[in-house]
């Protein structure tokens, strides 16, 4: 399945409509300070990304695009995935401010599909550039330090 063409689009239109479903059932981030707050900080790990990323470079599918760069400075110099990271977080934001069983269900699928995103996207790296293998080893997937 992870070879089929529609695998990518399939992974992106998941990750939105978990997305929506999450903000759609939710109370709304504003109702808890905690998480506000948590959003905020997955907001501000999202603009360092894209802040070393040139607009052309990242793609939305886990593909890769022609003449794509790796970058590995900044949040990238910690963790492979930095946009990933940014949306757990925004989404673990909202989760504190429900606090209900169907929004921890949708966190759950939301991080698995964001999962494997990254493993589809690992996988095309590490058999395109020795670079990123290296890199792969030196670096974490979503946490510094950590995973």
């Amino acid at each position: 399945m992870t070879q089929h063409p529609l695998y990518p689009k399939i992974l992106v239109f998941l990750q939105f409509g978990l997305i929506g479903l999450m903000l759609l059932f939710s109370k709304g981030v504003l109702s808890s300070l905690l998480g506000l707050t948590i959003f905020f900080i997955g907001l501000v790990v999202g603009i360092f990304a894209l802040l070393r990323n040139r607009l052309g470079n990242f793609n939305i599918q886990p593909k890769m695009k022609e003449n794509a760069e790796l970058i590995t400075t900044g949040i990238y110099a910690y963790i492979r995935h930095p946009m990933y990271l940014s949306v757990i977080l925004m989404m673990f934001g909202v989760l504190v401010s429900s606090q209900t069983l169907l929004e921890a269900l949708l966190f759950a699928l939301l991080i698995v599909v964001l999962l494997l995103k990254a493993k589809k996207e690992e996988a095309i790296w590490s058999q395109e550039s020795e670079e990123y293998i290296a890199y792969k080893k030196r670096t974490k997937l979503f946490l510094p330090f950590i995973l």
